[in-house]
Protein backbone atom coordinates (compact mmCIF):
# COMPACT_ATOMS: atom_id res chain seq x y z
CA UNK A 1 0.00 0.00 0.00
CA UNK A 2 1.32 3.28 -0.68
CA UNK A 3 0.13 5.32 2.01
CA UNK A 4 -2.53 2.97 3.43
CA UNK A 5 -1.47 4.09 6.77
CA UNK A 6 -3.90 6.95 6.56
CA UNK A 7 -6.77 4.96 6.89
CA UNK A 8 -4.99 2.19 8.46
CA UNK A 9 -2.76 3.75 10.91
CA UNK A 10 -5.80 4.25 13.16
CA UNK A 11 -4.56 2.43 16.38
CA UNK A 12 -7.05 2.78 19.24
CA UNK A 13 -4.98 4.92 22.14
CA UNK A 14 -7.34 3.76 24.94
CA UNK A 15 -6.82 0.63 26.78
CA UNK A 16 -8.36 -0.86 30.12
CA UNK A 17 -9.46 -4.17 31.79
CA UNK A 18 -11.08 -7.22 30.12
CA UNK A 19 -12.22 -10.73 31.30
CA UNK A 20 -12.13 -11.85 34.54
CA UNK A 21 -9.35 -8.82 36.17
CA UNK A 22 -12.07 -6.63 34.18
CA UNK A 23 -14.56 -7.65 36.72
CA UNK A 24 -12.57 -8.17 40.03
CA UNK A 25 -11.62 -4.43 39.46
CA UNK A 26 -15.45 -3.39 38.55
CA UNK A 27 -16.46 -5.29 41.97
CA UNK A 28 -14.28 -3.64 44.40
CA UNK A 29 -14.34 0.16 42.59
CA UNK A 30 -18.29 0.62 42.08
CA UNK A 31 -17.73 0.82 38.36
CA UNK A 32 -20.30 -0.83 36.56
CA UNK A 33 -23.23 0.49 34.90
CA UNK A 34 -26.65 -1.05 34.84
CA UNK A 35 -27.06 -0.26 31.30
CA UNK A 36 -28.13 -3.42 29.43
CA UNK A 37 -25.14 -5.80 28.76
CA UNK A 38 -23.09 -3.96 31.30
CA UNK A 39 -21.67 -5.80 34.09
CA UNK A 40 -22.93 -5.51 37.19
CA UNK A 41 -22.60 -6.92 40.34
CA UNK A 42 -19.14 -8.74 38.90
CA UNK A 43 -21.83 -10.75 36.39
CA UNK A 44 -22.05 -10.24 32.71
CA UNK A 45 -25.13 -10.11 31.56
CA UNK A 46 -26.25 -10.60 28.03
CA UNK A 47 -22.60 -11.47 26.63
CA UNK A 48 -22.20 -11.83 22.70
CA UNK A 49 -26.07 -12.44 22.48
CA UNK A 50 -26.55 -8.95 24.40
CA UNK A 51 -25.79 -6.67 21.64
CA UNK A 52 -28.55 -7.83 19.44
CA UNK A 53 -31.43 -6.12 21.76
CA UNK A 54 -29.55 -3.63 24.17
CA UNK A 55 -30.53 -0.72 21.80
CA UNK A 56 -34.76 -1.63 22.42
CA UNK A 57 -33.76 -2.28 26.35
CA UNK A 58 -31.53 1.30 26.65
CA UNK A 59 -34.84 3.37 24.86
CA UNK A 60 -36.76 4.27 27.81
CA UNK A 61 -38.20 7.65 26.46
CA UNK A 62 -35.26 9.84 27.22
CA UNK A 63 -32.02 10.58 25.81
CA UNK A 64 -29.13 8.96 28.62
CA UNK A 65 -26.77 11.44 29.45
CA UNK A 66 -22.74 10.96 28.74
CA UNK A 67 -21.82 9.92 32.43
CA UNK A 68 -23.93 7.38 31.66
CA UNK A 69 -22.46 5.38 28.89
CA UNK A 70 -20.69 2.34 30.43
CA UNK A 71 -17.16 2.45 30.77
CA UNK A 72 -14.10 0.93 31.94
CA UNK A 73 -12.83 3.08 35.09
CA UNK A 74 -13.17 6.62 35.72
CA UNK A 75 -9.54 7.14 36.74
CA UNK A 76 -7.70 6.97 33.33
CA UNK A 77 -3.93 6.70 35.39
CA UNK A 78 -5.41 3.64 37.14
CA UNK A 79 -6.10 2.34 33.93
CA UNK A 80 -2.64 3.43 32.65
CA UNK A 81 -0.72 1.57 35.17
CA UNK A 82 -2.60 -2.09 34.20
CA UNK A 83 -2.04 -0.75 31.03
CA UNK A 84 1.64 -1.09 30.99
CA UNK A 85 2.13 -3.52 33.86
CA UNK A 86 -0.16 -6.38 31.42
CA UNK A 87 1.37 -5.18 28.61
CA UNK A 88 -1.90 -4.88 26.94
CA UNK A 89 -0.94 -2.49 24.16
CA UNK A 90 -0.20 -5.83 21.94
CA UNK A 91 -3.67 -7.02 22.30
CA UNK A 92 -5.61 -3.90 22.58
CA UNK A 93 -7.81 -5.55 19.81
CA UNK A 94 -8.67 -8.45 21.96
CA UNK A 95 -9.05 -6.38 25.03
CA UNK A 96 -11.92 -4.13 22.83
CA UNK A 97 -13.67 -7.33 21.65
CA UNK A 98 -13.83 -8.90 25.03
CA UNK A 99 -15.11 -4.93 26.86
CA UNK A 100 -17.85 -4.55 23.90
CA UNK A 101 -19.32 -8.29 24.78
CA UNK A 102 -19.28 -7.24 28.32
CA UNK A 103 -20.51 -3.41 28.66
CA UNK A 104 -22.52 -3.90 24.90
CA UNK A 105 -21.89 -2.02 21.76
CA UNK A 106 -20.74 1.43 23.26
CA UNK A 107 -18.54 2.29 25.87
CA UNK A 108 -16.21 4.79 27.16
CA UNK A 109 -12.53 4.52 28.37
CA UNK A 110 -10.03 7.04 30.03
CA UNK A 111 -6.51 6.15 29.72
CA UNK A 112 -3.43 8.50 31.06
CA UNK A 113 -5.24 11.65 29.60
CA UNK A 114 -6.91 10.00 26.81
CA UNK A 115 -10.41 9.06 26.61
CA UNK A 116 -12.88 8.01 23.47
CA UNK A 117 -16.08 6.63 23.27
CA UNK A 118 -16.03 3.41 21.44
CA UNK A 119 -18.99 1.86 18.85
CA UNK A 120 -18.87 -1.03 16.46
CA UNK A 121 -22.62 -0.74 15.35
CA UNK A 122 -22.56 0.17 11.81
CA UNK A 123 -25.83 2.32 12.16
CA UNK A 124 -23.75 4.29 15.14
CA UNK A 125 -20.97 4.27 12.72
CA UNK A 126 -23.39 5.92 10.40
CA UNK A 127 -24.66 8.54 12.38
CA UNK A 128 -21.00 9.61 13.75
CA UNK A 129 -20.09 10.49 9.79
CA UNK A 130 -22.71 11.86 9.24
CA UNK A 131 -21.54 15.06 11.97
CA UNK A 132 -18.26 14.73 10.90
CA UNK A 133 -18.21 18.04 9.23
CA UNK A 134 -16.22 19.80 6.13
CA UNK A 135 -13.07 19.01 7.91
CA UNK A 136 -13.08 15.71 9.63
CA UNK A 137 -10.81 15.31 12.34
CA UNK A 138 -8.99 11.82 13.50
CA UNK A 139 -6.96 11.67 16.45
CA UNK A 140 -3.40 13.17 15.99
CA UNK A 141 -0.37 11.08 16.31
CA UNK A 142 1.61 13.50 18.72
CA UNK A 143 4.75 11.38 18.63
CA UNK A 144 4.93 12.30 14.81
CA UNK A 145 3.76 15.64 14.92
CA UNK A 146 6.74 16.47 17.80
CA UNK A 147 9.11 14.97 15.41
CA UNK A 148 8.58 17.12 12.75
CA UNK A 149 8.41 20.50 14.88
CA UNK A 150 11.36 19.44 16.82
CA UNK A 151 13.37 18.99 13.29
CA UNK A 152 11.84 21.51 11.64
CA UNK A 153 10.08 19.60 9.10
CA UNK A 154 6.93 20.13 7.15
CA UNK A 155 4.08 18.44 8.46
CA UNK A 156 2.23 16.38 5.50
CA UNK A 157 -1.16 15.64 4.97
CA UNK A 158 -1.45 13.01 7.64
CA UNK A 159 -0.91 14.95 10.56
CA UNK A 160 -2.92 18.63 9.30
CA UNK A 161 -6.02 19.11 9.89
CA UNK A 162 -8.55 22.44 8.93
CA UNK A 163 -8.45 24.31 5.73
CA UNK A 164 -4.70 23.54 5.40
CA UNK A 165 -6.00 19.85 5.43
CA UNK A 166 -8.78 20.20 3.02
CA UNK A 167 -6.62 22.33 0.34
CA UNK A 168 -3.54 19.77 0.40
CA UNK A 169 -6.38 17.04 -0.19
CA UNK A 170 -8.30 18.15 -3.08
CA UNK A 171 -4.78 18.60 -4.84
CA UNK A 172 -3.43 15.09 -3.80
CA UNK A 173 -6.89 13.75 -4.85
CA UNK A 174 -5.96 14.66 -8.38
CA UNK A 175 -3.14 12.86 -8.16
CA UNK A 176 -3.71 9.53 -6.69
CA UNK A 177 -7.47 9.08 -6.20
CA UNK A 178 -8.89 9.67 -9.47
CA UNK A 179 -8.98 7.50 -12.47
CA UNK A 180 -6.95 9.42 -14.83
CA UNK A 181 -4.03 8.79 -11.63
CA UNK A 182 -5.02 4.99 -11.44
CA UNK A 183 -3.96 4.68 -15.64
CA UNK A 184 -0.73 5.92 -15.22
CA UNK A 185 -0.39 3.53 -11.74
CA UNK A 186 -1.59 0.43 -12.56
CA UNK A 187 0.80 -0.57 -15.20
CA UNK A 188 4.29 0.32 -13.04
CA UNK A 189 2.17 -2.03 -10.16
CA UNK A 190 1.99 -4.40 -12.69
CA UNK A 191 5.40 -4.63 -13.72
CA UNK A 192 6.58 -5.07 -9.80
CA UNK A 193 4.14 -7.60 -9.09
CA UNK A 194 5.41 -9.74 -12.13
CA UNK A 195 8.97 -9.55 -11.56
CA UNK A 196 7.68 -10.57 -7.75
CA UNK A 197 6.14 -13.37 -9.45
CA UNK A 198 9.45 -14.17 -11.84
CA UNK A 199 11.77 -14.12 -8.41
CA UNK A 200 9.15 -16.86 -7.09
CA UNK A 201 9.58 -18.79 -9.39
CA UNK A 202 13.05 -18.92 -9.54
CA UNK A 203 12.84 -18.97 -5.67
CA UNK A 204 10.64 -22.44 -5.77
CA UNK A 205 13.04 -23.99 -8.29
CA UNK A 206 16.00 -23.73 -6.93
CA UNK A 207 15.33 -24.54 -3.38
CA UNK A 208 11.88 -26.09 -3.96
CA UNK A 209 11.44 -29.92 -4.04
CA UNK A 210 9.43 -32.20 -7.13
CA UNK A 211 9.83 -32.39 -10.53
CA UNK A 212 10.88 -29.78 -12.83
CA UNK A 213 8.77 -27.01 -13.34
CA UNK A 214 6.33 -28.67 -10.43
CA UNK A 215 8.11 -28.09 -7.65
CA UNK A 216 6.84 -26.96 -4.51
CA UNK A 217 8.49 -25.25 -1.33
CA UNK A 218 7.31 -24.12 1.68
CA UNK A 219 8.86 -20.73 3.74
CA UNK A 220 7.85 -17.44 5.18
CA UNK A 221 6.95 -14.98 2.43
CA UNK A 222 7.21 -11.93 4.78
CA UNK A 223 10.77 -10.68 3.95
CA UNK A 224 9.98 -10.84 0.28
CA UNK A 225 6.64 -9.03 0.91
CA UNK A 226 7.95 -6.24 2.53
CA UNK A 227 10.50 -5.91 -0.27
CA UNK A 228 7.72 -5.97 -2.62
CA UNK A 229 5.85 -3.28 -1.17
CA UNK A 230 9.26 -1.00 -0.99
CA UNK A 231 9.61 -1.61 -4.93
CA UNK A 232 6.22 -0.80 -5.51
CA UNK A 233 5.87 2.34 -3.20
CA UNK A 234 8.97 3.42 -5.23
CA UNK A 235 8.13 2.93 -8.31
CA UNK A 236 4.73 4.73 -8.30
CA UNK A 237 6.07 7.63 -6.16
CA UNK A 238 9.49 8.22 -7.89
CA UNK A 239 9.20 6.75 -11.10
CA UNK A 240 12.24 4.13 -10.75
CA UNK A 241 12.84 0.90 -9.79
CA UNK A 242 15.46 0.34 -6.75
CA UNK A 243 16.40 -3.22 -7.68
CA UNK A 244 14.88 -5.06 -4.59
CA UNK A 245 14.21 -8.73 -6.46
CA UNK A 246 17.98 -8.97 -6.83
CA UNK A 247 20.09 -11.85 -5.38
CA UNK A 248 21.43 -8.96 -2.68
CA UNK A 249 18.84 -6.41 -2.03
CA UNK A 250 20.62 -3.25 -0.80
CA UNK A 251 21.34 -2.16 2.75
CA UNK A 252 20.13 0.80 2.94
CA UNK A 253 16.40 -0.29 1.68
CA UNK A 254 16.76 -3.14 4.35
CA UNK A 255 17.27 -0.26 7.09
CA UNK A 256 14.21 1.39 5.24
CA UNK A 257 11.84 -1.57 6.33
CA UNK A 258 13.85 -1.77 9.91
CA UNK A 259 13.11 2.04 10.58
CA UNK A 260 9.59 2.16 9.36
CA UNK A 261 8.92 -1.34 11.65
CA UNK A 262 10.49 0.95 14.56
CA UNK A 263 8.68 3.36 13.80
CA UNK A 264 5.40 1.44 14.16
CA UNK A 265 6.87 -0.24 16.99
CA UNK A 266 7.65 2.67 19.37
CA UNK A 267 4.50 5.19 18.63
CA UNK A 268 1.73 3.64 20.42
CA UNK A 269 3.97 4.06 24.08
CA UNK A 270 4.44 7.54 23.24
CA UNK A 271 0.77 8.19 22.85
CA UNK A 272 -0.04 8.24 26.80
CA UNK A 273 2.66 10.75 27.68
CA UNK A 274 3.56 13.81 26.35
CA UNK A 275 6.19 13.60 23.80
CA UNK A 276 7.88 16.66 24.96
CA UNK A 277 8.67 15.90 28.46
CA UNK A 278 10.06 12.39 27.48
CA UNK A 279 12.55 14.54 24.83
CA UNK A 280 13.78 16.74 27.89
CA UNK A 281 14.49 13.82 29.72
CA UNK A 282 16.14 12.20 27.43
CA UNK A 283 14.27 9.23 27.60
CA UNK A 284 15.30 5.97 25.17
CA UNK A 285 12.15 5.13 24.11
CA UNK A 286 11.75 8.53 22.11
CA UNK A 287 15.59 8.40 20.77
CA UNK A 288 14.38 4.92 19.06
CA UNK A 289 11.28 6.91 17.54
CA UNK A 290 13.46 10.01 16.70
CA UNK A 291 16.07 7.98 15.13
CA UNK A 292 13.97 5.63 13.33
CA UNK A 293 11.94 8.97 11.40
CA UNK A 294 15.17 10.51 10.77
CA UNK A 295 16.21 7.53 8.56
CA UNK A 296 12.88 7.37 7.43
CA UNK A 297 13.03 10.87 6.03
CA UNK A 298 16.93 10.63 4.87
CA UNK A 299 15.53 7.89 2.61
CA UNK A 300 11.97 10.41 1.60
CA UNK A 301 15.40 12.60 0.33
CA UNK A 302 17.35 10.06 -1.79
CA UNK A 303 16.07 6.64 -1.93
CA UNK A 304 18.32 4.77 -3.89
CA UNK A 305 20.44 7.86 -4.96
CA UNK A 306 17.01 9.39 -6.34
CA UNK A 307 16.98 13.28 -6.10
CA UNK A 308 13.93 15.40 -6.35
CA UNK A 309 13.47 16.23 -9.69
CA UNK A 310 13.27 11.86 -9.79
CA UNK A 311 10.50 12.45 -7.84
CA UNK A 312 7.68 14.25 -10.01
CA UNK A 313 7.48 12.05 -12.94
CA UNK A 314 6.01 8.73 -10.83
CA UNK A 315 4.21 10.80 -8.23
CA UNK A 316 2.21 12.98 -11.07
CA UNK A 317 2.82 15.51 -8.79
CA UNK A 318 4.00 19.45 -9.66
CA UNK A 319 5.97 21.63 -7.77
CA UNK A 320 4.46 23.80 -10.67
CA UNK A 321 1.19 23.48 -8.63
CA UNK A 322 -0.47 24.40 -5.13
CA UNK A 323 1.71 22.30 -3.73
CA UNK A 324 5.52 23.90 -2.89
CA UNK A 325 8.70 21.40 -3.23
CA UNK A 326 8.56 20.97 0.70
CA UNK A 327 4.91 19.83 0.85
CA UNK A 328 5.49 17.20 -1.82
CA UNK A 329 8.44 15.81 0.07
CA UNK A 330 6.51 15.98 3.62
CA UNK A 331 3.69 13.72 1.71
CA UNK A 332 5.99 11.55 -0.14
CA UNK A 333 7.46 10.60 3.10
CA UNK A 334 4.97 9.79 4.70
CA UNK A 335 3.23 8.09 1.48
CA UNK A 336 6.58 5.68 1.78
CA UNK A 337 6.20 5.64 5.46
CA UNK A 338 2.67 4.23 4.87
CA UNK A 339 3.86 1.92 2.20
CA UNK A 340 5.64 -1.31 3.38
CA UNK A 341 4.21 -2.76 6.25
CA UNK A 342 0.33 -2.48 5.53
CA UNK A 343 0.31 -3.64 2.58
CA UNK A 344 2.63 -6.29 3.07
CA UNK A 345 1.19 -7.54 6.17
CA UNK A 346 -2.16 -7.93 4.79
CA UNK A 347 -0.72 -9.88 2.12
CA UNK A 348 0.65 -12.18 4.52
CA UNK A 349 -2.73 -12.67 6.42
CA UNK A 350 -4.06 -12.71 2.57
CA UNK A 351 -1.93 -15.66 1.72
CA UNK A 352 -3.12 -17.76 4.37
CA UNK A 353 -5.96 -17.27 4.16
CA UNK A 354 -6.49 -18.57 0.61
CA UNK A 355 -3.89 -21.53 1.34
CA UNK A 356 -6.47 -22.82 4.51
CA UNK A 357 -9.37 -22.61 2.09
CA UNK A 358 -8.50 -23.92 -0.75
CA UNK A 359 -11.88 -23.97 -2.29
CA UNK A 360 -12.27 -20.43 -2.30
CA UNK A 361 -8.52 -20.26 -3.86
CA UNK A 362 -10.27 -22.36 -6.36
CA UNK A 363 -12.97 -19.92 -7.23
CA UNK A 364 -10.89 -16.49 -6.95
CA UNK A 365 -8.36 -18.41 -9.47
CA UNK A 366 -10.45 -19.36 -12.36
CA UNK A 367 -12.11 -15.82 -12.10
CA UNK A 368 -8.33 -14.76 -12.42
CA UNK A 369 -7.41 -16.67 -14.88
CA UNK A 370 -10.75 -15.96 -17.18
CA UNK A 371 -10.46 -12.20 -16.43
CA UNK A 372 -6.79 -12.48 -17.53
CA UNK A 373 -7.39 -14.03 -20.85
CA UNK A 374 -9.90 -11.26 -21.70
CA UNK A 375 -7.62 -8.81 -20.58
CA UNK A 376 -5.43 -8.88 -23.12
CA UNK A 377 -2.48 -8.37 -20.50
CA UNK A 378 -4.50 -4.58 -19.61
CA UNK A 379 -4.10 -5.19 -15.91
CA UNK A 380 -7.10 -2.32 -15.30
CA UNK A 381 -9.37 -4.88 -17.75
CA UNK A 382 -8.37 -8.02 -15.77
CA UNK A 383 -9.05 -6.27 -12.29
CA UNK A 384 -12.29 -5.37 -13.65
CA UNK A 385 -13.17 -8.34 -14.63
CA UNK A 386 -12.40 -10.08 -11.14
CA UNK A 387 -14.73 -9.07 -8.45
CA UNK A 388 -14.00 -11.72 -5.89
CA UNK A 389 -10.01 -10.41 -6.25
CA UNK A 390 -11.44 -7.36 -4.64
CA UNK A 391 -13.91 -9.01 -2.59
CA UNK A 392 -11.10 -11.62 -1.18
CA UNK A 393 -8.89 -7.84 -0.24
CA UNK A 394 -11.89 -6.72 1.55
CA UNK A 395 -12.18 -10.36 3.36
CA UNK A 396 -8.90 -10.10 4.40
CA UNK A 397 -9.52 -6.73 5.71
CA UNK A 398 -12.56 -7.14 7.71
CA UNK A 399 -10.97 -9.97 9.75
CA UNK A 400 -7.43 -8.58 9.81
CA UNK A 401 -7.79 -4.51 9.82
CA UNK A 402 -4.55 -2.94 9.66
CA UNK A 403 -5.78 -0.49 11.66
CA UNK A 404 -8.00 -1.11 14.37
CA UNK A 405 -9.93 1.93 14.35
CA UNK A 406 -11.55 4.87 12.54
CA UNK A 407 -12.06 8.17 14.56
CA UNK A 408 -14.00 10.87 14.61
CA UNK A 409 -14.79 13.97 16.68
CA UNK A 410 -18.06 15.20 15.71
CA UNK A 411 -18.53 19.02 15.02
CA UNK A 412 -22.35 18.58 16.50
CA UNK A 413 -24.06 16.84 19.55
CA UNK A 414 -25.16 13.69 18.35
CA UNK A 415 -26.82 10.20 19.96
CA UNK A 416 -25.57 7.11 19.79
CA UNK A 417 -27.88 4.26 21.49
CA UNK A 418 -29.59 6.62 23.12
CA UNK A 419 -26.47 8.31 24.82
CA UNK A 420 -25.74 12.08 24.54
CA UNK A 421 -22.06 12.49 23.04
CA UNK A 422 -20.81 16.49 23.21
CA UNK A 423 -19.39 18.11 20.86
CA UNK A 424 -15.67 17.23 19.71
CA UNK A 425 -15.50 13.81 21.81
CA UNK A 426 -13.02 11.67 20.05
CA UNK A 427 -15.80 8.80 19.38
CA UNK A 428 -13.84 5.35 17.75
CA UNK A 429 -15.36 2.84 15.35
CA UNK A 430 -13.31 -0.49 16.62
CA UNK A 431 -13.36 -2.63 13.01
CA UNK A 432 -11.18 -5.58 14.68
CA UNK A 433 -14.81 -5.96 16.96
CA UNK A 434 -17.10 -5.13 14.09
CA UNK A 435 -15.51 -7.68 11.95
CA UNK A 436 -16.27 -10.88 13.83
CA UNK A 437 -19.79 -9.76 15.43
CA UNK A 438 -22.03 -11.83 14.95
CA UNK A 439 -24.53 -8.58 15.49
CA UNK A 440 -22.69 -7.86 11.74
CA UNK A 441 -22.03 -10.49 9.94
CA UNK A 442 -23.40 -13.87 9.47
CA UNK A 443 -20.97 -16.60 10.72
CA UNK A 444 -18.17 -14.17 11.25
CA UNK A 445 -15.00 -16.41 11.48
CA UNK A 446 -15.77 -17.80 8.18
CA UNK A 447 -13.08 -16.48 5.35
CA UNK A 448 -15.88 -15.85 3.00
CA UNK A 449 -15.40 -13.56 0.21
CA UNK A 450 -18.57 -14.25 -1.87
CA UNK A 451 -20.59 -11.90 1.25
CA UNK A 452 -18.94 -8.93 -0.38
CA UNK A 453 -20.50 -9.58 -3.69
CA UNK A 454 -24.42 -9.42 -2.93
CA UNK A 455 -26.07 -6.08 -2.73
CA UNK A 456 -26.88 -5.91 1.25
CA UNK A 457 -30.00 -3.01 2.50
CA UNK A 458 -29.91 -2.41 5.96
CA UNK A 459 -29.55 0.28 8.61
CA UNK A 460 -25.79 1.28 8.21
CA UNK A 461 -25.05 -1.65 5.52
CA UNK A 462 -22.68 0.76 4.23
CA UNK A 463 -20.04 1.36 6.91
CA UNK A 464 -19.43 -2.19 7.73
CA UNK A 465 -16.28 -2.24 5.56
CA UNK A 466 -13.93 0.60 6.84
CA UNK A 467 -10.76 -0.27 6.96
CA UNK A 468 -9.82 2.53 4.09
CA UNK A 469 -11.64 4.90 6.53
CA UNK A 470 -14.73 6.65 5.24
CA UNK A 471 -15.11 10.22 2.85
CA UNK A 472 -12.87 12.56 2.30
CA UNK A 473 -10.33 12.08 4.87
CA UNK A 474 -10.24 7.83 3.85
CA UNK A 475 -6.88 6.67 2.59
CA UNK A 476 -5.27 8.98 -0.20
CA UNK A 477 -3.19 5.85 -0.89
CA UNK A 478 -6.62 3.62 -1.38
CA UNK A 479 -6.95 2.86 -4.98
CA UNK A 480 -3.31 2.63 -5.27
CA UNK A 481 -3.25 0.02 -2.06
CA UNK A 482 -6.24 -1.74 -3.49
CA UNK A 483 -4.83 -1.92 -6.81
CA UNK A 484 -1.30 -3.09 -5.24
CA UNK A 485 -2.45 -5.98 -3.47
CA UNK A 486 -5.05 -7.54 -6.37
CA UNK A 487 -2.76 -7.35 -8.90
CA UNK A 488 0.00 -9.52 -6.65
CA UNK A 489 -2.42 -11.80 -5.44
CA UNK A 490 -3.58 -12.01 -9.55
CA UNK A 491 0.05 -13.04 -10.29
CA UNK A 492 0.63 -15.05 -7.62
CA UNK A 493 -2.97 -17.16 -8.15
CA UNK A 494 -2.02 -17.31 -11.61
CA UNK A 495 1.23 -19.45 -11.23
CA UNK A 496 1.05 -20.97 -7.95
CA UNK A 497 -1.48 -22.79 -5.86
CA UNK A 498 -1.03 -22.41 -2.17
CA UNK A 499 -1.42 -24.23 0.62
CA UNK A 500 -0.06 -23.61 4.79
CA UNK A 501 1.10 -26.45 6.55
CA UNK A 502 -0.89 -25.77 9.98
CA UNK A 503 -4.90 -23.86 9.53
CA UNK A 504 -4.88 -23.43 13.15
CA UNK A 505 -5.89 -19.27 13.53
CA UNK A 506 -3.27 -16.96 13.28
CA UNK A 507 -2.36 -15.37 16.99
CA UNK A 508 -2.46 -11.74 16.26
CA UNK A 509 -0.40 -8.59 18.42
CA UNK A 510 -0.48 -4.91 18.06
CA UNK A 511 1.99 -2.66 17.37
CA UNK A 512 0.49 0.36 15.55
CA UNK A 513 -0.43 -2.17 13.28
CA UNK A 514 -2.11 -5.50 13.17
CA UNK A 515 0.20 -8.32 12.13
CA UNK A 516 0.80 -12.26 12.79
CA UNK A 517 2.29 -12.90 16.19
CA UNK A 518 4.70 -15.03 14.17
CA UNK A 519 4.59 -14.98 9.93
CA UNK A 520 3.18 -17.90 8.75
CA UNK A 521 4.48 -20.10 6.49
CA UNK A 522 3.10 -20.69 2.55
CA UNK A 523 3.31 -23.97 0.60
CA UNK A 524 3.76 -22.64 -2.92
CA UNK A 525 3.40 -25.12 -5.22
CA UNK A 526 4.07 -24.60 -9.49
CA UNK A 527 0.99 -24.89 -11.92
Amino acid sequence: CVMCASACLRMSVVQGMSGSRFVAFAQQKGLCMTAAGAVVDGNVEGGKGALKDVRKRDVDGRVRSFEEIPHTGRNGWINLVKFWRENRFQQLHKHMEQTFNALGPIYRETVGTLSSVNILLPSDISELFKSEGLHPRRMTLQPWATHREIRNHRKGLFLKNGEEWRSDRLQLNKEVMLSEAMKRFLPLLDDVAKDFCRMLQGKVERDGRGKESKSTLTFDPSPDLFRFALEASCHVIYGERIGLFSSSPSLESQKFIWAVERMLTTTPPLLYIPPRLLVQVGASLWTQHATAWDHIFSHGKDPEGLSAPDILPGSGVSDQGPLSLDLIKANITELMAGGVDTTAVPLQFALFELGRNPEVQDMVRQQVRTSWAQAGGDPRKALQGAPLLKATVKEVLRLYPVGITVQRYPVTDIVLQNYHIPAGTMVQACLYPMGRSTQVFEDPLRFDPGRWLGSRRGDGAGFRSLSFGFGARQCVGRRIAENEMQLLLMHILLNFRLSVPSSDDLKTNLTLILQPETPPKITFSQL
